[in-house]
């Protein structure tokens, strides 16, 4: 014998009462036992209806009106039309009784739990009358049985209490005898011995087929709801969640109590002492293979099985003095609650008996310090004790799995995760078994914090990456297309699952949670919402996505002066724009104290040298221990490519205009041309080897005349340029004398730094400096005489893109 329960989504409709049918058609038993649950959403109508006729509110006559038309269409579907009358007769027969019952609660202004019970019980009668007389129809040999003629329980309501042994016999004794094939059973409903209506609780419904699955010692208790079995976790919040083939109970019962919604805890009692194995299948998906439940059956080598958590938590704390080496104290505070009928689910101790914590629903935690602070009264008023403390949208999130006690550092590696991620955590319970460890953090956090531990556990180290990029122009164009070509090889080869969830230019913003299609960033940005930096950051920010990073592609300094919202969240930044890290020393020493102090890094190697490894290299010298003593360079790829392509036979005016269209250039080309670009480069190398300055400190030997200087616009700048080729062409052939190039040099030694135009001789490293590169020369105290020298192309939109792009898988392999 087999027993199938159904749930609510299960048997929500005409199409879908079909397809379970089919399911039972197709099962291969001597006998099937059918549970139902009532058509979903209809308990709850039931109990609205109730409070509002409770509350003397005429509106439950339109509930009620809804709940009946719902039953009527759904037969007008099932049954054909010569065979309507009949069940159509029943179903409003029972439809009068239960406005009866509404009647008599809206008359007393009342409703008792008795009157409770009947009431709700009218969703599962009627749903599985309606499908037990269309498997009738369907000529599948199926009786109809009242649940409450077999399952007896005490005269408690709301969750009877089961006697089991009258129940068994009632099941043992039908079952054996009943000639059908096919028995069709409403869940959840009940009676006591004196034949009163009574239900079993939240879940009752597979608590119904589980006691008799346990009664008749059934081959297989088959669980059929709207997903495809247990999942490693939620999967509405955690999109590459798994079924779990294979389970125990007991991570069963720890992953169903810990929010696991395909399963009720008290359902795998009756089942699990006789050993019945529990099949959790999809009514929607029959064809999936589910998971099954079992005794001890955890596969070899699996620690983690599944991570869950429970919404709508509380934080109870008594704390206090007087709690220490007072024996009771702990006995008196579970009593309490207890006698209160508030459910503890999580409790945590200090070894110093210094406090206690207790999580416990939301919804009971006004009354719970209410009864709290009463019962110890005496104690508060004498300080001994202080006035219960209670901190409310929290969560638990839990691991759980059988084998977790064989294997070290798994609290380290989920707390650490968790800790990556800006995750606080509020309180930690673990038990001796290691069977689960829970952890309480913020609500808002869950969805993070799923994913993050998923991503550790599950998903074959592949490392998920939310990228959210400012910027768009040259240098943020050829990124995402960079992203886009190199996606497929970072998962396959990386291990890095990069996704771009938001995008900015100065007039538009778009986001799109299940990533923007880079194929077509232009037209979705295109038709995107007014762009707006503070709101840009906010939806970053209430996203809360794990391993966040903000790119920043522009040359703003509103966009630099977010930086610090950013990390402050844990979110990473990498950017190219040198406007945060060369500005006040205060403020680029804030950032790196953000960054490592909320674990979010903050990485800009394109500020200097475009995709060159120059601050990355310096990083690591610094890190090995060694000292720089001087740097030397041609930091400018623009000035390099200015002054490489100057001679007698061009004006200085077309080099830069020729520099400007080619990209080599930041938009206003007085930045470089000034030697402002250059002493902002240079001093982030001298701050990142550890030295403290700022721009001011720097000595800058402009080569451009005043009038150039002092000008405010593109256009005006240009015209200058013209009006002073004589001095440039002078420049010029003093090098060309000299037998000299002229190259736009940028110093430091012994703590001072300077900038500016210098004739270079031949046999210097830096003669033969090509096009827009870059060279830097480094002399520390491992390489005094022959520096260390990083050369290459320092300017354009593909190596500074392929340079931000290096910065975040960086990141991906922190």
């Amino acid at each position: 014998m087999k027993v199938l329960k159904f749930g609510g989504t299960s048997v929500a409709n005409a199409q879908n009462i079909s397809l379970v049918k089919n399911i039972v058609a197709h099962t291969v038993a001597d006998k099937i036992i059918v549970v139902v649950s009532a058509f979903g959403g209809v308990t709850d109508q039931l109990l609205h209806a109730a409070l509002l006729a409770s509350v003397q509110n005429r509106d439950y006559k339109t509930v009620l009106k809804e709940i009946e038309d719902r039953h009527l269409a759904t037969i007008k579907e099932l049954i054909s039309i010569k065979d309507q009358s009949q069940v159509l007769s029943k179903v409003k027969s029972d439809i009068n009784t239960l406005e009866t019952l509404l009647e008599g609660a809206y008359l007393i202004g009342e409703i008792t739990p008795k009157l409770s019970d009947k009431i709700v019980s009218y969703g599962e009668l009627l749903s599985s009358y309606i499908i037990s007389e269309f498997f009738l129809q369907e000529q599948m040999d199926v009786v109809y049985k009242d649940s409450r003629e077999l399952i007896k329980t005490g005269d408690s309501t709301g969750k009877a209490s089961v006697h089991f042994e009258r129940t068994n016999t009632n099941c043992a004794t039908y079952f054996s005898e009943v000639p059908n094939k096919v028995i069709v059973m409403p869940g959840f409903i009940a009676s006591s011995e004196n034949g009163s209506s009574t239900t079993l609780g939240r879940g009752g419904s597979d608590y119904t087929a589980a006691i008799v699955a346990a009664a008749i010692d059934a081959e297989v208790l088959e669980i059929w709801t709207d997903v495809s079995g247990m999942f490693t976790a939620n999967p509405k919040l955690v999109k590459q969640a798994k079924a779990i083939p294979h389970i125990s109970y007991e991570e069963a019962m720890e992953l169903s109590h810990f929010g696991a919604k395909v399963l009720y805890p008290p359902t795998i009692q009756p089942v699990l002492a006789k050993g019945i194995s529990i099949h959790i299948k999809n009514t929607l998906a029959p064809e999936d293979a589910g998971t099954l439940i079992t005794k001890n059956k955890n596969e070899k080598g699996k620690t983690v099985r599944g991570i869950t958590h429970v919404g709508n938590m509380a934080l109870l704390s008594l704390e206090g003095p007087g709690m220490v080496g007072i024996p009771g104290i702990s006995k008196r505070f579970f009593e309490v609650l207890s006698q209160a009928e508030i459910s503890v689910v999580f409790i945590t101790q200090a070894s110093s008996e210094h406090s206690i914590c207790v999580g416990i629903s939301a919804d009971d935690v006004h009354h719970a310090v209410d009864v709290v602070n009463t019962a110890f009264e005496y104690e508060i008023e004498r300080g001994k004790i202080k006035s219960t403390i209670a901190e409310i949208d929290l969560a638990i999130i839990a691991l759980v799995g059988d084998n977790m006690k064989h294997h070290q550092g798994l609290s380290g590696k989920m707390f650490s995760t968790l800790g990556r991620n800006n995750v606080n955590i509020r309180a930690i319970a673990q038990g001796a078994s290691e069977r689960n460890i829970s952890a309480v953090i913020i609500k808002s956090d869950v969805k993070k914090a799923l994913n993050a531990l998923h991503e550790e556990f599950f998903e074959e180290n592949i490392k998920q990456l939310n990228l959210f990029v400012m910027g768009v122009g040259n240098v943020g164009a050829k990124f995402l297309e960079q992203v886009r070509q190199q996606r497929k090889f970072l998962k396959e080869n990386l291990k890095l699952n990069i996704r771009v969830i938001g995008i900015s230019n100065s007039r538009t913003m778009v986001f799109d949670e299940n990533g923007i299609p880079l194929k077509d960033w232009e037209s979705v940005l295109a038709q995107g919402q007014k762009a707006d930096k503070v709101g840009f950051f906010e939806t970053v920010q209430n996203l809360n996505y794990r391993n966040s990073i903000f790119v920043d592609n522009t040359a703003s300094d509103e966009v630099a002066s977010t930086y610090h919202s950013y990390l402050g969240n844990s979110i990473s930044v990498v950017t190219c724009n040198k406007i945060a890290c060369s500005s006040n020393y205060e403020n680029y020493k804030s950032l790196k104290d953000l960054a490592r102090t909320y674990n979010a890094p903050f990485l800009f190697e394109t500020n200097v040298g475009a995709g060159l490894p120059i601050i990355d290299t310096l990083k690591h010298l610094i890190a090995s221990g060694d000292k720089v003593l001087k740097i030397q360079a041609v930091l400018s790829g623009s000035l390099n490519f200015v002054f490489n392509n100057f001679n007698e036979n061009t004006t200085f005016h077309d080099v830069v205009e020729q520099a400007k269209a080619e990209g080599y250039t930041e938009p206003d080309p007085k930045i470089d041309l000034s030697g402002i670009d250059v002493m902002r480069k240079i001093l982030i190398l001298a701050r990142e080897s550890g030295n403290k300055l700022d721009i001011s400190d720097i000595k800058n030997k402009p080569f451009l005349p005043k009038e150039s200087l002092d000008t405010d616009n593109n256009e005006d700048f240009f015209a200058s340029l013209k009006t002073h080729e004589t001095g440039f062409q002078k420049l010029y052939t003093d090098a060309q004398k000299a037998d000299s190039k002229l190259k736009y040099v940028a110093q430091f030694e012994d703590g001072k730094a300077s900038v500016g135009l210098q004739q270079i001789p031949k046999g210097h490293d830096f003669y033969n400096l090509e096009g827009s590169d870059n060279i830097v020369l480094f002399y520390t105290e491992r390489y005094p005489n022959q520096p260390m020298i990083i050369k290459g192309a320092g300017a354009g939109a593909d190596v500074t893109a392929s340079g931000i792009f290096a910065d975040i898988i960086r990141i991906g392999n922190f």
